[in-house]
């Protein structure tokens, strides 16, 4: 139904900038930066994480792919690096479009990242999700996702 697929350049450039914008969108969703200074941050952390951009050594960026259609159903983004335990990913994001939503491609596509990840050695698969964000909180522990860690706040 579904395949993951190595992003190129030009899917690369509407990645970046959709994630950057939904990464700035969601820090400030949850309060922890301001407006004026969120999509500054949110560049910054892409330079971090992505300095060589798609050809980042340990970044693995896909397009998750209809096989019928061939249309861009999302994208996840992974990274891989040298655990105390072995190699070990980390899920930067991953992102199904409004139209896919809701049509198992979630879960399909984590099921894929597992194989893909198995193949490259990785044994243990990490990832962050925002505390308001129960429906990926929900497919996280549906695919075998525990918590490892809680930071909770409250406004006052």
């Amino acid at each position: 139904m579904i395949k993951l697929v190595r992003m190129d350049e030009p899917t690369f450039q509407f990645f970046l900038k959709q994630s950057t914008r939904d990464y700035a969108e969601d820090k400030i969703r949850i309060g922890a930066w301001e407006q004026d200074s969120a999509m500054q941050l949110s560049q910054a952390e892409m330079s971090r994480y992505l300095p060589q951009g798609l050809y980042t050594e340990g970044a693995y960026l896909y397009s998750i792919v209809e096989n019928d259609s061939h249309a861009q159903a999302g994208y996840i983004w992974f990274n891989v690096v040298e655990g105390r335990q072995g190699k070990e990913a980390f899920i930067y994001d991953f992102y199904i479009f409004e139209p896919f939503q809701r049509n198992g491609y979630g879960s399909m596509a984590l099921t894929l990242l597992d194989e893909e990840a198995r193949s490259m050695d990785v044994t243990r698969i990490g990832l962050h999700v925002f505390g308001d964000n129960d429906r990926a909180f929900k497919l996280y522990q549906k695919m075998g996702y525990g918590i490892t860690d809680i930071t909770m706040s409250k406004k006052l």
